[in-house]
């Protein structure tokens, strides 16, 4: 046999063996615990990265939007817990917005239709994680965000007036 031949089989052997290895020492186990979401984010951003380099039409823009959305959702998610779901489910009607508002500021065959109703759905979609994110304790920040405009308007209007 030839020796250039012999490292090869000898290389893939190794490779092999630790691929093995690894398994049995449960690496890929915690990868794929934790990583998974980076299968569905990574392809919306390929396809974002094809359509840039004009590989691609513009429709698959909605795909990509989707995945990329949802991928950095369940990232969230799989890293804080899936209990943030209850609060954090209007993305998921955020991810198709952006998928038709890509789409449709891209492709300019396509009717103002698509690109209104991708603007309808994405306000809807912020409104809704808006009124969800107020059950938590972000209710709080909001009340001191309006307390501080409220003492600005004071201050700042006192300030102007000429007595």
């Amino acid at each position: 046999m030839n020796s250039g031949k012999e490292r090869m089989i000898g290389l893939g052997i190794i490779a092999v063996g630790l691929i093995i290895l690894l398994g049995k020492l449960g690496v890929f186990s915690f990868l794929g615990q934790y990583f998974w979401p980076l299968l569905i984010l990574i392809p919306g951003i390929i396809l974002h990265a094809m359509y840039m380099m004009r590989k691609v039409s513009p429709i698959m823009l909605l795909p990509a939007g989707i995945l990329s959305v949802y991928g950095f959702l369940f990232f969230l998610c799989n890293t804080w817990g899936w209990h943030l779901m209850v609060y954090l489910w209007p993305m998921l009607l955020l991810g198709v917005a952006v998928g038709l508002w890509e789409y449709a500021i891209n492709d300019i065959t396509l009717p103002r239709t698509l690109y209104t109703g991708s603007m309808i759905l994405g306000l809807v979609s912020i409104f809704l994680l808006i009124i969800s994110m107020l059950g938590t304790g972000i209710i709080y920040v909001v009340a001191v965000i309006l307390i501080g405009a409220g003492i600005w308007l004071m201050v700042n209007n006192r300030t102007k007036r000429k007595w």
